[in-house]
């Protein structure tokens, strides 16, 4: 099942296969035409409760993954997350995000869920 992370901001390649936009809020300066994205699957990003709480600060880090991985576990999101296996089972998936943090972000967590 591959599964990869790429930034909204880098360029789409074709090796990105399937890719799905998994922030919440659509990212700044980006429009839908450059974004290239398959999906945007905003209901998957965490709570703007969450969202604004962690603020991508790296000492919250262990604890977002615990409380997002909590939000993950409701039924809507384990669906969607199924979803996203689907797609992975049939070729390679992107998880697209728009965090300047490469190693502690959203997509980080949920790629973590499909594995």
């Amino acid at each position: 099942m591959p599964v990869q992370l790429k930034r909204i901001y880098e360029t789409p390649a074709k090796t990105d296969g399937v890719r799905v936009l998994v922030d919440r809020v659509w990212p700044r300066g980006v429009t839908k035409q450059a974004a290239q994205v398959d999906e945007w699957l905003k209901e998957l990003g965490p709570s703007n409760e969450l969202r604004q709480w962690f603020n991508h600060e790296i000492a919250r880090w262990p604890e977002f993954q615990t409380r997002y991985r909590a939000e993950l576990s409701a039924q809507d999101q384990q669906a969607r997350l199924q979803h996203l296996r689907q797609i992975a089972s049939d070729g390679t998936l992107t998880l697209v995000y728009s965090a300047k943090d490469t190693d502690h972000n959203q997509a980080a967590v949920i790629a973590a869920q499909l594995a």
